[in-house]
């Protein structure tokens, strides 16, 4: 053994024994190279750990020998470690905080190898503050592993991003994926902020009741371990304020010396994803950084667990069980529309159903409460008019134009007939609502709804023109007089000059109706539609403004309202590349471009070298809003405005239909395409069908050789609905390999005829190898000979020459009748 050795770390004493003792038998690793491996992590271990009640596991005597699982402070703590109690029900606690390094090495000198933390933080008074991050536990059961953990945190992201959050994956070290998204734990003007952990819990809770319902063949919320084999638990509980998880960057008490690590979204694609060693961690934290950091860096977004985010669970249960996805284009919950950051919207559709109406929704806890006016807006403040309460709607639809077809709920055209923001003056929930819409095509006005309704009949509601109107409001049926103008827009930031709303203008993603419509459209000057690149990178309002001593300096905000200046100090050189005529406000994507000139979002996060800026649009050159003026005629501002050089830039505006764009799009390694109908004047703060974004997807054809029955493992195991579909391509050889499973894209009734289809085909061995034992596990293998066809976003590798490509995300779109199976390809 060696000798003792006293350390000073930051001011305060240590000693340090027994070094060479090894704590890790498989791997030779000593006490000495784990203090090692604290003092060259704590910099990113201790912003995740700081302030928050430390439980910590020691092994003494190495990991093959006795844990003791440690919560309180207890008489061989120093006095300089910071500590702060918590009374429980039946003990009080001194906890430790693991604020500072001398802290970190003592729990190294200890023999801690595993720090666990909560979710909140105590404040400087010790009080305890509200959640300032979510964490999902994602953990397999027997028969899954990583694979599986990877496939649904892939599930969960977006509808986290739907939520206002940005998660992080990290692998635990142990089994699973932790994921975890920083939420506002300071407040917000708006008041909507957690209040207690018990309501991120449950929104964990209902999203992990979610992810098991659309994915009920990978996806358990159920903690008994009867039903989690095959699956993935989303443990949603760590969010409870009594609970724990392992802190990001902590060594874990296994065999080898494994770390709960920062992973990128990228890595979660590996085929061979594994856990990390410290020195692996090591090695990329000194070349990445923190992939963690934006979790303790003033939190990225906000969490409203509210009703505004349960709605997306349980509000729009009729609504989707009217609708079927698979047979009408309307849209549904979907995880890219967020509530309004500041005033709610509203939507008046023009239906042309059986009988024409006005489908009236005003934005309301996360969804579209929604009334149908048989006769319109009323006119006259003398007359009201019928409103007959519908199912909420869900956010999505505030944009929703199109062809409901025939036979379905609702069938017939849908066009918006005035749009835009309302103020709520008083919403007496099934009673009483009376708000003020503004409008920039119809102005602004005052109307009250009052529910008639009783018993049976509490749907019926009157729609009312108050007799106190705002200047300038026109009525549905009513076009607005000669001379009548809008409202002039509200100032949304302190910055002189500035008159636009600084929230960008979002697209939406096309339908496939909607793209045949754009490929039909022609090209040139006089074509409807214009098509632009679509960068990989962050969306960015540039504001061109006088600075503090009088010269331009630049202003960058996010989708958000993030300020990003000091983050990315290279795009102040836009100051001098705009005209004299301040401010200037610009739309753009912050991008970073590898060696080939292609965005990397790699590199972007990680924050590898210099950025560019990539400038497509113009909301305002001096006193001047171009909010209203058309995109063509906002187009040619911009390239007169901006003089392009690097890192600034102005694409092109491709010169082709879409076709031709789409190919361009993918040689350089582009997401898609963004669609601009050359009329549309740019709607702030709102997701608009005037822009409509393309991404490549690929169709494959594809064999079938198996199917898992939905619920498959469990005591309700349903034989005659499929839960999954276990495809195959053929090889460079020409024989069979396994491409993957999909289960998504089959409705409810899809399900139990595919099941009735395949059960005739049924044979007892699969029909070739390669098929990975968790996915085999519950298979129903069958003959290969039925061809079906499914969208995806790519092949995980070349599927030409890589035996284990499978297809990434894909989606089934039917069964090719036309189709044998000697005759599918790769594509």
């Amino acid at each position: 053994m060696t000798a003792p050795q006293t350390v000073t770390v930051e001011g305060h004493r240590i000693q340090l024994t027994n070094l060479d003792k090894v704590l890790y038998p498989a791997t030779g690793t000593t006490k000495g190279e784990v203090l090692d491996y604290l003092a060259r992590i704590a910099p990113v271990l201790i912003p995740h750990a700081r302030r928050r009640p430390a439980t910590r596991k020691r092994w003494p005597n190495g990991v093959q020998g006795q844990v003791f699982f440690q919560k309180n402070a207890d008489a061989s703590t120093p006095s300089w470690v910071r500590t702060r109690r918590i009374e429980h029900k039946h003990s009080t606690n001194d906890y430790v905080l693991v604020d500072d390094l001398a802290t970190l090495t003592w729990l190294g000198q200890t023999a801690t190898l595993e720090i666990h933390v909560p979710q909140w933080q105590f404040g400087r008074t010790g009080d305890h503050l509200p959640p300032d991050r979510l964490v999902l536990d994602l953990d397999p059961g027997e028969g899954a592993g990583l694979a599986e953990c990877a496939e649904v945190a892939r599930l969960a992201r977006p509808i986290l991003q739907g939520m206002g959050l940005e998660p992080v994956p990290v692998t635990s070290g142990s089994k699973g994926i932790h994921l975890y998204a920083a939420i506002d734990a300071g407040g917000s003007d708006q008041g909507a902020r957690p209040s207690s952990a018990e309501q991120v819990s449950a929104v964990a809770h209902e999203l992990a009741r979610y992810l098991e319902a659309e994915h009920p063949d990978l996806v358990v919320s159920d903690m008994k371990k009867s039903l989690r084999g095959g699956k993935v638990l989303v443990d949603w509980s760590q969010n409870n304020g009594n609970k724990t998880t392992i802190a990001p960057y902590s060594l874990r008490g296994r065999d080898h010396p494994t770390v709960a690590a920062p992973r990128t979204w990228d890595e979660l694609d590996d085929p061979d994803l594994r856990h990390l060693s410290y020195t692996e961690v090591l090695e990329r934290v000194e070349r990445d950084g923190d992939l963690l950091a934006g979790l303790a860096a003033g939190h990225l977004s906000q969490l409203e667990p509210t009703p505004e985010h349960m709605a997306r669970f349980e509000r729009l249960e009729t609504y989707n069980a009217k609708r079927d996805p698979g047979k009408t284009p309307e849209p549904f919950d979907s995880p890219e529309v967020a509530a309004s950051a500041d005033e709610p919207s509203f939507v008046i559709q023009e239906h042309h159903a059986r009988r024409l109406h006005w489908d009236f929704r005003l934005e309301h806890e996360g969804v579209l409460v929604s009334w149908a006016l048989p006769k319109g807006e009323p006119t006259d403040p003398r007359q009201n008019h019928l409103a007959v309460q519908t199912e909420d709607h869900p956010l999505a639809y505030g944009s929703f134009e199109g062809t409901i077809p025939k036979g379905e709920y609702g069938a017939g055209e849908v066009t918006i007939w005035d749009s835009g923001t309302y103020e709520k003056e008083k919403w007496r929930e099934g009673k009483e609502v009376i708000v003020t819409l503004h409008s920039e095509r119809r102005g602004s006005r005052r109307l009250a709804l009052i529910r008639t309704g009783r018993g049976e009949d509490e749907s019926s509601w009157l729609i009312h023109r108050t007799k106190d109107q705002p200047q300038g409001g026109q009525p549905v049926g009513e076009e607005p007089q000669e001379g009548s103008t809008a409202p002039p827009e509200e100032a949304q930031v302190s910055a002189p000059g500035v008159t636009v709303r600084l929230s960008p203008m979002l697209a939406s993603l096309a339908d496939r109706g909607e793209q045949r419509q754009l490929a039909a459209d022609g090209t040139g000057s006089d074509a409807e539609w214009a098509f632009e690149m679509k960068w990989d990178g962050y969306r960015a309002l540039a504001v061109v403004e006088p600075g503090p001593d009088g010269a331009p300096a630049v202003r960058l905000l996010s989708r958000t309202g993030q300020d990003m200046t000091a983050t990315y100090p290279e795009l102040q050189a836009l100051a001098g590349q705009v005209g004299d005529d301040l401010p200037v406000v610009l739309d753009g994507e912050i991008v970073a471009l590898d060696a080939q000139g292609r965005p990397d979002f790699r590199r972007l996060q990680r924050r590898t070298g210099a950025v560019d800026l990539m400038v497509f649009d113009v909301l305002q050159v001096g006193s001047r809003s171009l909010v209203r003026v058309p995109w063509e005629e906002r187009r040619q501002v911009l390239e007169k405005v901006v003089e392009a050089a690097a890192p600034v830039h102005v694409p092109p505006v491709f010169d082709g239909d879409l076709d031709a764009a789409m190919s361009t799009s993918r040689r350089l390694g582009l997401e898609g395409v963004v669609a601009k109908r050359r009329e549309s004047t740019y709607s702030t703060a709102r997701r608009s069908r005037q822009w409509l974004k393309i991404k490549h997807t690929r169709m494959q054809e594809v064999v079938v050789v198996g199917w898992r029955p939905l619920h498959a493992g469990e005591p309700r195991e349903d034989e005659r609905r499929v839960g999954s579909l276990l495809l195959a391509v053929p090889g460079p050889d020409g024989e069979l390999r396994y491409a993957g499973k999909v289960g998504t894209g089959f409705s409810d009734a899809d399900r139990k005829a595919v099941a009735s289809r395949l059960t005739a085909a049924a044979r007892k061995t699969p029909p070739l190898d390669g098929v990975p034992r968790v996915e085999a596990r519950y298979a129903r293998w069958v003959t290969p000979k039925h061809v079906g066809e499914v969208e995806a976003a790519e092949w995980t590798a070349d599927p030409t020459t890589d035996p284990d490509a499978r297809l990434r995300a894909p989606s089934w779109r039917g069964w090719r009748e036309d189709k044998a199976a000697e005759d599918v390809v790769v594509e």
